[in-house]
């Protein structure tokens, strides 16, 4: 019998390939994105020392709307890139986490982009 793999077991396969060539410093950290059916959530992670140096998602307080849609990713882009830029942070290193390069994922990077972050 042929059974059909898990979607997300299938993506963090993919993810675990791409993390092989991509790593974060502390002078260029590695943006990931998770994306959850209801939320999305962005980092930056110095992999060297091993810690999350930003972090920003749909689930804080004082964010307004919905979680799961293009507008609540390119929020969640533009308040990562805003708080990176406190932090004297320009540039980073692009992580999608294993998803495609669409919709939430896509539109969470061009608000980055559009807000200071250069990838």
């Amino acid at each position: 019998m042929i059974t059909k793999q898990d979607k997300n077991q299938v993506r963090k396969k993919r993810h675990a390939r791409v993390r092989t060539k991509i790593s974060g410093t502390a002078e260029r950290p590695r943006l990931n994105v998770f994306r959850s059916n209801k939320n999305i959530y962005a980092q930056l992670i110095d992999d060297v020392a091993g810690v999350t140096l930003v972090s920003a998602s749909s689930q804080e307080n004082g964010f307004e709307g919905v979680g799961s849609n293009v507008e609540a990713a390119a929020k969640i882009g533009e308040t990562i890139a805003k708080r990176a830029a406190e932090k004297n942070i320009t540039a980073v290193v692009f992580d999608r986490g294993g998803y495609l390069y669409h919709g939430r994922v896509k539109a969470l990077a061009e608000a980055a982009r559009e807000n200071g972050l250069e990838f």
